[in-house]
């Protein structure tokens, strides 16, 4: 058996770059996948972290991705998720390639963020407050700037020395950048952290902001408050991943302060325009899913065959 081609992180962003990873998702959503048939996730418990299984199979393909979760990684160098994509043909499950899961986790969690702040920030976003340094963080400015024409970027972070690198990183890229406490009055907010308890007072943000909440993907884990949820049109992935492991909605369920009917739509339904919108902020809590690394991966195959 021949070796299979490795699609390595800078290979990856140049056959699918952001915009185009925005724009196979939200295909692929309008082309029938839904996400709430992607099969829920293993999380193992190990001494270093966690294990996270993830397959998905859609249209001509399959694949699944073996993710690490190791949180004592960044005092290492090292990022804190770790992981391999196996990309296979749909219909007999042949392995097609390798791909590097950390890049390709990189590319497609902020491109699901971009891809719901499309459908329902205001057109005029232009301010961004992100919460944390991390290849997230730095994703989701670059994803944002893909979809709204963002100028301006605030950044939040508990080590001043990283964010003043992240917002050195950010005025080379010829943006307007100020490292602050809190996300004032920005149009956007991204949520990008390793936090178990909320990042800000819900109660600030503004009626027509839109807040994106990546960082959580536990129950008992959360970077957004009750008060923000609970004025917020709330849209996810898929309600049966959230329900499982959103603690930025379980644990505010938890508390009686919203019910299961204030979760508005998931992303297809976002897409397709039917979810209703209510006065107040807008979110979106993600905690990643398969169907979107395949989604990606599929499409930088695809490329790649193209180019040989």
């Amino acid at each position: 058996m021949s070796a299979l081609p490795y699609l390595d992180g800078e290979t990856l962003r140049e056959l699918v770059p952001m915009a185009r990873a925005v724009q196979v998702l939200q295909d692929a959503l309008r082309g029938g996948l839904d996400p709430e048939d992607t099969p829920s996730r293993p999380i193992v418990e190990v001494p270093a972290g966690q294990l996270l299984l993830m397959p998905a199979a859609w249209g001509r393909h399959a694949g699944i991705k073996i993710a690490g979760v190791a949180p004592a990684n960044p005092s290492l160098g090292l990022p804190r998720i770790q992981g391999a994509y196996l990309l296979m043909d749909g219909e007999t499950l042949a392995p097609l390639a390798m791909m590097d899961g950390v890049a390709l986790t990189s590319l497609r969690t902020p491109a699901v963020s971009a891809l719901a702040v499309r459908h329902l920030a205001e057109p005029g976003a232009s301010t961004m407050a992100v919460f944390g340094t991390g290849p997230q963080a730095w994703g989701h400015v670059e994803a944002f700037r893909a979809v709204r024409p963002v100028s301006r970027v605030n950044v939040i972070a508990r080590d001043p020395a990283k964010a003043r690198a992240f917002a050195a990183r950010c005025a080379a890229e010829g943006l307007q950048v100020a490292t602050v406490a809190d996300p004032g009055q920005a149009d956007l907010i991204a949520c990008c952290t390793t936090a178990r308890t909320p990042l800000f007072d819900g109660r600030l943000t503004r009626d027509d902001a839109t807040v994106i909440a990546v960082g959580s993907h536990e129950p008992d884990a959360r970077e957004i408050d009750d008060d923000l949820v609970a004025r917020a049109t709330v849209v996810v992935e898929a309600r049966g991943a959230a329900l499982a492991e959103a603690g930025d909605l379980i644990i505010p369920l938890r508390n009686g302060t919203i019910t299961i009917g204030h979760l508005a739509g998931n992303l297809g339904e976002l897409v397709a325009g039917t979810v209703p919108r209510r006065p107040g902020p807008r979110v979106f809590k993600s905690v990643g899913m398969a169907w979107e690394d395949l989604v990606v991966a599929a499409a930088a195959y695809e490329a790649w065959i193209r180019a040989r």
